[in-house]
């Protein structure tokens, strides 16, 4: 279902770090686990479209997403992948309900016809059904009018994956999910997402230094470390 192999150099003054990552998979979960700086969030940006290896290829779902040889570099948009940041990125300046329906806005960017308006936030009442299901699903309809720092951080994950799905994507990105989180909903949030993904029946790649990710959702685990794909743990 997935398969990468890629290749860049990343500078940042005098320090040079270089990803080389290969790795297939046909499982619906695969965790990338290795420790802070081995070069996972880079190799997931550019699954995501979010960097742009030097050289490589990245297929997801039977679609090439990246290809250096052919010229194919799909947009992060056309790539259709949910993407759930480590800090969750929330908009502090719109609430529950703006936050998940700006996955929808941001997917469509068109107003009557397609014709693209440009980017504008949904206003503070949008609704829909979709926006209804997903308030529903999280349990978020009793703060669905309030802000990001007016939520706990549970509730914050649970926009931000709520973001990420009510596009439909063909596969859910996740930077280490729950590293933001208290040692107790950690738990909980593990569970809930590991719920959540079997229901869906979504795809899913996961970035994690935390073993207990690995462990949870581990269909197909897959260490790194210094920018490579090692061997598979034991």
């Amino acid at each position: 279902m997935i398969r990468v192999d890629i290749r860049a150099t990343l500078r940042s003054g005098a320090r040079e770090f270089r990803l080389d990552a290969r790795f297939a998979s046909t499982e619906q979960r695969v965790v990338i686990y290795g420790a802070s700086g081995a070069g996972k969030s880079q190799l997931l940006k550019a699954v995501a479209g979010l960097a742009r290896p030097d050289s490589g290829i990245i297929e997801l779902a039977g679609r090439t997403l990246f290809d250096s040889a052919r010229g194919i570099d799909l947009s992060p948009r056309r790539r259709n992948v949910g993407y759930l940041f480590q800090d969750y990125a929330l908009f502090p300046h719109l609430n529950v309900r703006q936050n998940i329906a700006f996955g929808q806005f941001a997917q469509a960017g068109a107003g009557p016809g397609g014709r693209w308006r440009g980017l504008f936030n949904p206003p503070r009442g949008v609704a829909g059904e979709q926006l209804a299901y997903w308030l529903r699903a999280f349990e978020l309809d009793a703060v669905a009018h309030q802000l990001p720092d007016q939520l706990s951080g549970g509730q914050r994950q649970r926009v931000a994956l709520a973001r990420a799905l009510i596009t439909e994507p063909a596969a859910l990105l996740l930077d280490e999910p729950f590293a933001a989180l208290d040692p107790a909903l950690r738990v909980r949030m593990r569970a809930e997402l590991d719920a959540l993904q079997r229901r869906l029946a979504i795809p899913m790649l996961m970035i994690t230094h935390d073993p207990a990710d690995a462990a949870t959702f581990g269909g197909h685990v897959l260490t790194m470390a210094d920018g490579a794909i090692l061997e598979e743990p034991q």
